[in-house]
């Protein structure tokens, strides 16, 4: 079999969707919702493998920016999209759509590249950690007190419709960006997917809803969410299944979730896709009653070692050398000095004797400071090299807040 990797041509996004709409499973995407991808893919980073005349193979990637470490922005790939077709299944065809990609992204001068997985196992391979985790939380607000803080009676809450909302949800949403690695500074255009609601997707739930929290007449928060209701002879016991939350101060924050907690002929709220140490953990009496699970959620991969590590800042001061494994990207290989502290950092290639030696995989994992060196170096993912090196840069890799992923892509 010979295959071609290629750019998509504008012409053939629909066909191009059409084999993502069935490698996924062929439910397809709803007029609306073809429209939405349509307008945010960008067709010059949008490519396949094509066989025998047609799409096998389909990838493509997003342009943000990923708040690193330190509050910065840094130019990042979002990839999305990737698929083959069962009938061409290890044949290399997502091996070779891989590397042309991750040269592209290297091309584009974007030092990082980001995906969600379905099959997490897949992606190691091509040198994506697992760099995020998420909350899933499944709270009993029968039995749990709601959230409440000094001032909360302050906070005015309103149901509004979610699309005439959304730039003030967006305006609250960009001065949340800088404040946790992770989150991603997005074109225009992508705040319209947060208010998508194909009814086909509701699982039994109504249509979604949003209600804004306004301090002196300004939004500060808002929450998107829709009831699913539920009745047994006892009476109702209905879900309430929310899609974001977003606040600029603590007290708004509460308000927002005492409200999602008090919703009529409902005995339970249901949220995924929340950081690891979301506050309202905080604000419940018993933990316990929250139904916690955890999952990976970003994975982050280096594609040019040297410009991503002097791209953020260091919670410690840090020297160490990095004996760096990378083949899927050799440009990567070898070793690297990486000097920085809360200022800056700097990242060179050196012949200096090694401190640590990682793959890449295990250095992006790191990168936002979700998972330690340490831990990883406890699974047997990072040697030390030099006694003290791994204790000083695992403190150093961290952050204050844990790294967190929005929303998909």
């Amino acid at each position: 079999m010979t295959t071609e990797v290629r750019a998509l041509r504008d012409a053939e996004w629909d066909g191009w969707f059409d084999k993502v709409d069935l490698a996924f499973g062929g439910v397809p995407e709803p007029p609306e919702g073809r429209t939405l991808w349509r307008d945010r893919t960008e067709i010059e980073r949008s490519f396949g493998a094509w066989a025998d005349g047609d799409w096998v193979g389909t990838a493509g990637a997003f342009s943000f920016g990923l708040t690193v470490p330190g509050g910065d922005r840094v130019a990042a790939a979002g990839v999305t999209m990737v698929s083959v077709l069962p009938t061409h299944r290890r044949r290399g065809v997502l091996r070779s759509m891989m590397r042309h990609q991750l040269a592209d992204v290297r091309a584009r001068g974007e030092a990082l590249a980001l995906l969600t997985a379905s099959e997490p196992a897949i992606y190691g391979r091509f040198g994506y950690g697992p760099a995020t985790q998420e909350l899933r939380l499944s709270v009993d607000t029968l039995r749990l007190a709601p959230p409440d803080l000094p001032g909360i009676d302050g906070v005015r809450l309103r149901l509004v419709d979610p699309a005439e909302a959304l730039p003030d949800c967006e305006r609250v949403y960009g001065q949340l960006v800088p404040t946790r690695a992770g989150m991603l500074a997005r074109l225009p255009g992508w705040e319209r997917m947060g208010v998508y609601d194909p009814e086909g997707e509701r699982d039994g739930a109504g249509r979604l809803q949003c209600v804004v929290a306004e301090v002196d007449g300004e939004v500060r928060g808002y929450a998107r969410y829709a009831v699913k209701p539920e009745w047994d002879h006892a009476g109702p016991f209905g879900t309430v299944h929310v899609r974001q939350v977003d606040a600029l101060e603590p007290v708004v924050y509460a308000a927002l979730w005492r409200y999602l907690f008090g919703i009529d002929l409902t005995s339970s709220v249901s949220v995924r896709g929340r950081p690891v140490d979301d506050p309202v953990l905080h604000l419940v009496a018993d933990m316990r009653r929250c139904g916690i699970e955890m999952r990976e959620s970003l994975f982050v991969r280096p594609v040019e070692v040297g410009a991503a590590l002097a791209a953020r800042t260091y919670r410690t001061p840090v020297e160490v050398v990095l004996e760096v494994a990378d083949p899927f990207c050799p440009w990567n290989e070898g070793r690297w000095r990486l000097s920085g502290d809360a200022k800056g950092a700097s990242c060179a290639r050196t012949t200096d004797a090694p401190d640590l030696a990682l793959s890449v995989r295990e250095l992006g994992s790191a990168y936002l400071g979700g998972f330690t060196l340490s831990a990883l170096a406890a699974a047997g993912r990072v040697q030390e090299l030099r006694t003290g090196a791994l204790h000083a840069a695992s403190v150093a890799f961290g952050s204050d807040v844990a790294p967190w992923l929005p929303h998909g892509f």
